[in-house]
């Protein structure tokens, strides 16, 4: 990551980033925080730091993140862009662990093949996958199996509200910070800020190595030392 060329120092930037993908703040929020401190920063600044440096935050992450539970549980949940309701795909295996996440203009077939095909070589082959009713999950899924060989072993597909319950309740961490942010403008500003915000939500889970003995946010600022 390269902070060379910036008008403010490393450790400014990291908290900014931090601050707005881990709390309920908003950009404005963050700036009067900085001013109380003496440090003067448009909360324009801020957020182009966090579109900047959120998917990256997390790429890094992502490179040594735990192994998940082969069993997963799927579902999605709408965000606003810029007034219209986009989707973003997540699962999470059944201890609650994140397994991957995908935001998608639609809500269909295509979009929840792409998000698997986002988090299978990530993590692997699912044994079993929860979804709910949705006839779009089902197809994606239905078509992968059709993809294998014989001798590979099938995803079994369970439509389980109960089973979904997990990842429902998954998803108010992700609204609960979204919250104040009102709604997202752009797409690529909604990818970048949801990675990050993701990001932060395993990071809360205990989802990085050395969790034991290393906080999140020690955790979260090594991954630029």
């Amino acid at each position: 990551m390269k902070f060379s060329g910036r008008h403010f120092p490393k450790d400014i930037i990291l908290q900014a980033v931090r601050w707005y993908i881990t709390y309920p703040l908003s950009l404005r929020m963050i700036k009067e925080i900085f001013a109380e401190r003496g440090i003067t920063v448009d909360h324009t600044t801020i957020n182009r730091w966090v579109i900047v440096y959120a998917p990256q935050l997390e790429a890094l992450h992502r490179k040594q993140k735990p192994a998940v539970k082969r069993s997963w549980r799927m579902d999605e949940t709408y965000i606003k862009i810029k007034g219209r309701d986009c989707y973003l795909y997540r699962a999470v295996d059944q201890e609650g662990n994140t397994v991957d996440f995908l935001l998608t203009k639609k809500r269909d077939k295509k979009a929840a093949k792409a998000f698997f095909r986002k988090a299978i070589p990530q993590h692997g082959q699912p044994e079993k996958v929860s979804i709910d009713k949705s006839g779009s999950n089902i197809s994606a899924l239905t078509s992968i199996n059709t993809t294998l060989k014989d001798k590979e072993p099938k995803i079994t597909i369970y439509q389980s509200k109960y089973l979904n319950n997990i990842v429902e309740q998954d998803h108010r961490f992700v609204k609960q910070i979204t919250r104040p942010m009102m709604q997202f403008k752009a797409f690529y500003s909604a990818k970048a800020t949801l990675a990050g915000i993701e990001f932060s939500h395993m990071l809360r889970k205990g989802q990085y190595s050395d969790s034991e003995s290393t906080k999140p946010w020690e955790y979260f600022y090594s991954l630029t030392a």
